[in-house]
């Protein structure tokens, strides 16, 4: 953990606090078919619209974050984000339940890009791949206590998740103001190609990226299972929703764990390849869930994709994070998370309808399908790949550096945790 900047380390513990509070989206569907009586369509329809302007926020908050400032993308966003996700708690009629959610949205995921090119502006190139993987670990962190709790303060009232959720994220914009400056650079701190910042143009035209982005819509659609379908399945099989907070929890607990054992295991393979099999396991991770009959097989059937999301993760980030150009960082941040918000648009739909139409067999093993043509198009993309091996390298010495706890963190940031690891998008 040497050698991050201070500042790295007030966004970590900002992204950890909001991350804590995090109850609201993986509860959205299970509140929505239990306490409200909606069906698992509409729970769907409802996910989808938060997706859907996740995805125009996605854009946006990455064009903001290279013409105002990646500070105050993110504390408009995150401000933002603690009103509505308030509001939508006291919300009752379908349709403002629809729009609010929409609004959730937008405002929650405005900051991803701005924090992601803020990363890279703070940190060289040489520890990019271990600060991205630091954030991701506080991300599970965060989601795998939120999880487990959310489901003992439902039992309570769910109002209580959304008040909580917006109360966690005041206090991560609350930290984004006290702590964290500007990194934006100053167009006459730049060589003279980079006094402005890169257009859309020049990211949509950038070939070999929007085919990594379309692939990774296609796993996230199968991702959004999760948060979904999963809890609306495990609803309607009888099982509380402690029970699927718990299931659910089992995900950020597992990376948290396992990620660095598990990268250090895949040393020596190519980022084609890590993409593939963790593809492949996250799909049929999710297919198997046809099969499950009890909490325990629930959580083999978590434990499945999540190991899947373990190689995914490191080597997508490293893979973005080469191919970004600095003039264009919010941009190419904000097309890559434009994947997995579009994702979250679709795959709830597609998952709420498939379960009511045809049953939660034929939903799984559509996953499974799905997961098996996106790991043949990772492989097609990346397997002629030029310096694969350097930057698997640098993500697995980075990992280890972490497990070793080498050297403590400054004073102020938080406490160094125990020796576990680092997710996407998602």
């Amino acid at each position: 953990m040497s050698g991050l900047p201070r500042q790295f380390w007030w966004l970590w513990t900002s992204t950890l606090v909001n991350r804590l509070g995090g109850f609201v989206v993986t509860f959205l569907a299970l509140y929505l078919t239990v306490e409200r009586g909606f069906s698992a369509s509409y729970a769907g329809l409802v996910a989808s619209l938060y997706g859907l302007g996740g995805s125009v926020a996605s854009v946006v908050g990455g064009v903001l974050a290279d013409r105002v400032g990646r500070r105050a993308t993110m504390l408009v966003a995150q401000l933002g984000t603690a009103a509505v996700t308030a509001l939508l708690g006291f919300v009752t009629h379908p349709v403002a339940i629809a729009a609010v959610a929409g609004l959730v949205g937008v405002t929650s995921n405005a900051s991803r890009p701005a924090l992601q090119a803020m990363l890279a502006d703070l940190v060289p190139p040489k520890d990019r791949v271990r600060a991205f993987a630091l954030n991701y670990w506080a991300i599970n962190i965060g989601f795998g206590v939120s999880a487990g709790v959310a489901g003992l303060i439902a039992a309570q009232g769910y109002v209580w998740l959304f008040l909580g959720d917006a109360l966690m994220t005041l206090l991560c914009a609350i930290v984004v103001f006290l702590k964290v400056k500007e990194t934006l650079p100053a167009a006459d701190a730049l060589p003279a190609a980079d006094e402005e910042p890169a257009g859309l143009g020049q990211v949509l035209r950038d070939q070999r990226f929007m085919a990594l982005v379309g692939l990774t819509f296609l796993l996230g659609t199968v991702g959004q299972q999760g948060a979904t379908t999963l809890s609306v399945d495990m609803g309607r099989s009888g099982f509380t929703a402690s029970e699927y907070g718990l299931v659910i929890g089992l995900n950020g607990l597992l990376v948290v764990l396992l990620q660095i054992p598990v990268t250090r295991m895949m040393t020596g393979r190519s980022p084609a390849a890590l993409l593939a099999a963790g593809t492949l396991l996250m799909g049929w991770g999710f297919g198997l869930t046809a099969f499950a009959g009890s909490v325990g097989f629930y959580a083999l059937t978590v434990t499945v994709w999540t190991l899947g999301e373990i190689m995914h993760a490191p080597a997508s980030m490293a893979i973005v994070a080469d191919l970004a150009p600095a003039r264009a960082r919010g941009r190419y941040q904000g097309m890559f998370s434009l994947s997995w918000s579009a994702a979250s648009f679709v795959g709830p739909l597609a998952g709420g309808f498939a379960l009511d139409r045809w049953g939660g067999s034929a939903a799984w093993g559509a996953c499974a399908v799905v997961g098996t043509v996106t790991a043949a198009g990772y492989w097609a993309l990346l397997r002629t790949r030029g310096p694969a091996k350097a930057v698997e390298a640098e993500a697995v010495e980075a990992l280890e550096a972490v497990a070793r706890e080498e050297v403590p963190m400054p004073a102020s940031g938080p406490a160094p945790a125990s020796a576990a690891a680092v997710r996407s998008s998602r």
